[in-house]
């Protein structure tokens, strides 16, 4: 029997990279609960004090078919290289130069929202289709294939 995946990110700004994880992947923010207008609203009929309602944050697919990703505030930074990372399949069906253009074109757009790039892999064929590694705005890698 398959199971459903959230992916859960440790971090210093739940709202703030669960912002950047929507435009990189087209989620949208998880909406409230039922009966509530907003998640101040929510959280404050649950009991949450002001100073923690920013602890958490949720992105949905919104065709329902990706993982929930859930963001939640830890005290520590992170410390090393992530031993999981995500590949966002930014140039679906695109091979050599254009796949390339397309993915430096993603990388530029993800830049202005705050990651940054590490490196580039070229395509080294059979196998190697070439990417790039970007990090995202609180250091968490990734690739763009």
């Amino acid at each position: 029997m398959a199971r459903d995946v959230q992916i859960t990110f440790d971090c210093a700004d739940p709202a703030g990279l669960a912002a950047f994880w929507a435009e990189a992947l087209g989620y949208r923010v998880q909406d409230p609960p039922g009966g509530f207008e907003s998640w101040d609203q929510a959280l404050e009929a649950m009991g949450v004090p002001p100073g923690r309602r920013g602890d958490a944050s949720a992105l949905l697919d919104p065709d329902g078919s990706g993982p929930r990703l859930f963001f939640q505030r830890v005290p520590e930074g992170k410390r090393a290289k992530n031993r999981v990372h995500l590949d966002v399949r930014a140039a679906p069906g695109l091979e050599g130069d254009a796949r390339m253009a397309a993915l430096e074109a993603e990388a530029e757009r993800l830049i202005s929202h705050g990651a940054t790039r590490l490196e580039r892999h070229e395509p080294a064929p059979p196998l190697g289709t070439g990417h790039l590694v970007m990090a995202d705005p609180e250091g968490n890698e990734f690739c763009l294939d």
